[in-house]
């Protein structure tokens, strides 16, 4: 199997990361650019991106795992910063890629780990979200790029569950108070 260049250039990165998604019990998914490629269309990307359903006391835990598989803090109080901000910034040490994992907490983050999947090509295994679920965080995360991934999400999978979709994007709307996620994606579904 032949990989696209944005995903060959992370096999690395990639797996390191999947090892450590695995030992810790497969309680997370790959999400970003990289989760973009494998369920829509592959585009150019910097870093590799995680959520793992977690509590900020699972971060030492979390920290001395990705140590374990050459994945080391970005910055010296990333322990804090994670408790702080639910996101352990991290690298892959030898690729010099950079690893963001969110620490997920709410029960949409919960579902989407339970729903998720690991997707297999060649010899690469990815722990990913349903594609609905990666729309969803797209959504919510709502920047240009996100908007583009949600589009080629779509295309690649015709038999979205747009009910799901749109009952957890309106509930996002409310507690973000941004009341167009969902009106900014809707006509991509037509």
């Amino acid at each position: 199997m032949t990989f696209p260049e944005p995903i060959k250039t992370f096999i690395e990165p990639l797996t390191a990361l999947q090892r450590l998604l695995d030992r810790f019990n497969s309680q997370g998914v790959i999400i970003g650019g990289i989760a973009t490629g494998f369920l829509g269309k592959p585009r150019f990307t910097v870093d590799l991106d995680a959520m793992f359903f977690a509590s900020i006391r699972d971060v030492p835990r979390i920290l001395e795992m990705a140590k374990e598989e050459g994945i080391e803090p970005r910055r010296k109080d990333a322990a804090e910063f994670a408790k702080q901000s639910r996101v352990l910034l991290l690298k892959h040490v030898s690729s010099g890629t950079s690893v963001d994992i969110s620490l997920g907490a709410f029960p949409f983050e919960e579902e989407v780990v339970a729903r998720s999947t690991l997707y297999n090509v060649g010899m690469l295994s990815v722990r990913l979200p349903t594609p609905e679920d990666l729309i969803i965080l797209k959504a919510i995360a709502h920047r240009p790029k996100d908007l583009i991934d949600i589009q080629t999400v779509i295309d690649a999978h015709p038999d979205l569950d747009i009910p799901r979709i749109k009952r957890w994007v309106k509930s996002f709307e409310e507690v973000l108070e941004a009341p167009d996620l969902w009106e900014d994606i809707v006509k991509m579904f037509k």
